[in-house]
């Protein structure tokens, strides 16, 4: 089987569309979303929209339990985008939200957004030992936002990195490919003005979105000279 592996869109709809297209060249078999389909951009009907037409496996992340009645005790710059997505996000697309599974296998693939310690909220930092402690072959994750590829010999780990929030100072969308065993990592680019707009017609001002300019880990805003085309 070949497969491709997306995590953390975010509501990102401008950079999903580029990575769907670019997995449907790649003919995989299937699609599988290790979760945050919403959070932080706001085109989160189109994401849910796209996610469930072309029948792609999803997992729920922390930021889609938030949507479904959660709420983040740590950060309020993610409840006031999930407070507005919760305004705007179609009933049927928030049940759909709320069914999603917090894990799922394939073969010895094992998948989830967080960490084996906690499925939604575990930042897990890859070590052998780690992994070691678990039953299984392959492993992916995702959460942090970092594209990363892990092999261990016996066990292989792999966060595909973000569609739609880069944090590991690569702004473009990431996304990785399982084929029979092998995985690749990809990257690719996106018009990110155009995420930029929608976010200032939905009332955000640019430190909700100016990581998406580098790929910065943390939310930040755009340099003072930056002028959106």
């Amino acid at each position: 089987m070949k497969m491709g592996v997306i995590s953390d869109v975010h509501g990102n709809y401008v950079a999903l569309q580029r990575v769907l297209k670019a997995l449907e060249t790649e003919s995989v078999d299937a699609i599988y979303c290790l979760g945050d389909i919403v959070g932080y951009y706001p085109q989160v009907n189109e994401c849910c929209r796209a996610l469930r037409q072309q029948h792609i496996h999803c997992i729920m992340g922390n930021h889609d339990w938030y949507m479904v009645g959660g709420y983040c005790a740590r950060s309020k710059s993610v409840n006031t985008c999930i407070d507005y997505q919760r305004s705007i996000i179609d009933e049927d697309h928030l049940n759909w939200l709320s069914t999603l599974p917090l894990y799922r296998t394939v073969n010895d693939i094992h998948m989830l957004h967080g960490g084996w310690t906690n499925p939604l909220d575990e930042y897990l930092k890859p070590e052998a030992a780690y992994f070691s402690k678990l039953r299984g072959q392959f492993f992916f994750s995702g959460h942090t936002h970092r594209q990363i590829l892990c092999d261990y010999g016996d066990q292989i780990y792999c966060n595909p990195g973000s569609v739609g929030q880069p944090r590991d100072n690569d702004p473009r969308a990431a996304y990785a490919i399982w084929d029979h065993g092998d995985i690749q990592l990809f990257r690719i680019e996106y018009p990110v003005d155009e995420v930029f707009k929608l976010m200032n017609n939905a009332g955000f001002d640019d430190y909700y979105y100016g990581c998406l300019l580098t790929g910065a880990s943390h939310l930040c805003k755009l340099p003072p000279d930056y002028r959106i085309s």
